[in-house]
């Protein structure tokens, strides 16, 4: 049985018009990492997740279980109610024709309808996993090619991130580095432009834009928040900066280590609220990535190490 720390008897957490109730802290929280293709795939895997996502949810004291591709229905529901949270992370598949994608479809909708009900779960988009809450949100694809292959960027804030809950508890001084020197690394090749943010009704009503960026033509949206829902994403790589070597571009620099952990520590407190869990130890045992063995990548690929499947 997991260790659960009385908070307090009633806890309300507010999302504008909608409030959540919880009673209990989760002081162990599992958090999913959505598994994707491989661009090849090989006779012992056909799906991978980068190490540098587990790394970034453990730094921050979160275990990981890798939510693998091509599963039933029934098996991501099982695995939904088992966990407190779930990273969508950035890669290269199809946005809506992928196992990703499918997988990602599935758990969107598992969470709307549990937060709806008052029953707390995050949700978590990287640079892919960004554009897919885009896509899962609206029903379209809203994306623009922009001049974001490997670039580290500061962020221009909104007055809407004053008050985010993603961003409203981190340290001033981690808010302004943010804010003027390159911190967050992007690899992406598309965005979703504030021209578009803006026409998608859908989009509007659902994200509050925390940050954006410019790309020397057009400005995107680098990191938003759900309005009612505890839903999160970043077209920008935070995982990368302790964990990733391979690339010159991605910054190690001390502010941007520390502005990695507020990110991760951030969400995987949303986690915490979380009461989820698995029907007994011994397959929470089984399904954790402790079972598996991260593989060294980083002379053949951009991540440094990666997990298996």
């Amino acid at each position: 049985m997991q260790c659960f720390t009385l908070l307090s008897l009633f806890v309300f957490v507010d999302f504008g018009s909608s409030a959540v109730l919880r009673t209990e802290r989760n002081d162990a929280p599992v958090v999913g990492v959505l598994a994707q293709e491989l661009p090849k795939p090989q006779a012992f895997a056909t799906s991978y997740i980068a190490a540098s996502y587990v790394k970034f949810l453990e730094s921050a004291g979160a275990r990981v279980v890798p939510v693998k591709v091509n599963q039933t229905h029934q098996e991501y529901e099982r695995l939904f109610n088992s966990i407190n949270g779930v990273l969508f992370p950035g890669g290269g598949v199809n946005l809506t024709t992928s196992g990703y994608a499918e997988a990602a479809r599935v758990f969107y909708n598992l969470a709307l309808k549990a937060n709806s009900e008052g029953d707390y779960f995050p949700v978590w988009g990287t640079c892919l996993g960004f554009e897919e809450l885009t896509y899962l949100t609206s029903g379209k694809f809203l994306l623009s090619h922009t001049n974001t292959t490997g670039v580290a960027l500061p962020l221009v804030f909104t007055k809407d991130s004053r008050n985010s809950r993603l961003f409203r508890n981190f340290p001033t001084d981690i808010l302004e580095a943010l804010a003027s020197e390159p911190l967050t690394e992007n690899s992406h090749q598309w965005s979703l432009t504030m021209k578009s943010y803006n026409k998608s009704e859908e989009l509007r009503m659902f994200y509050k834009v925390l940050t954006t960026n410019f790309d020397g033509k057009v400005e995107f949206v680098s990191t938003m928040e759900a309005y009612e829902f505890p839903f999160y994403g970043t077209q920008w790589h935070p995982e990368k900066n302790p964990f990733e070597w391979t690339r010159p571009y991605i910054p190690h620099s001390p502010n941007a280590v520390k502005a990695t952990f507020f990110m991760a520590d951030f969400f995987v407190n949303e986690a915490r609220k979380s009461s989820h869990r698995f029907p007994s130890k011994e397959e929470e045992s089984e399904a954790l990535i402790y079972q598996y063995s991260a593989t060294y990548t980083g002379k053949k690929s951009a991540f440094e190490q990666i997990y298996l499947f």
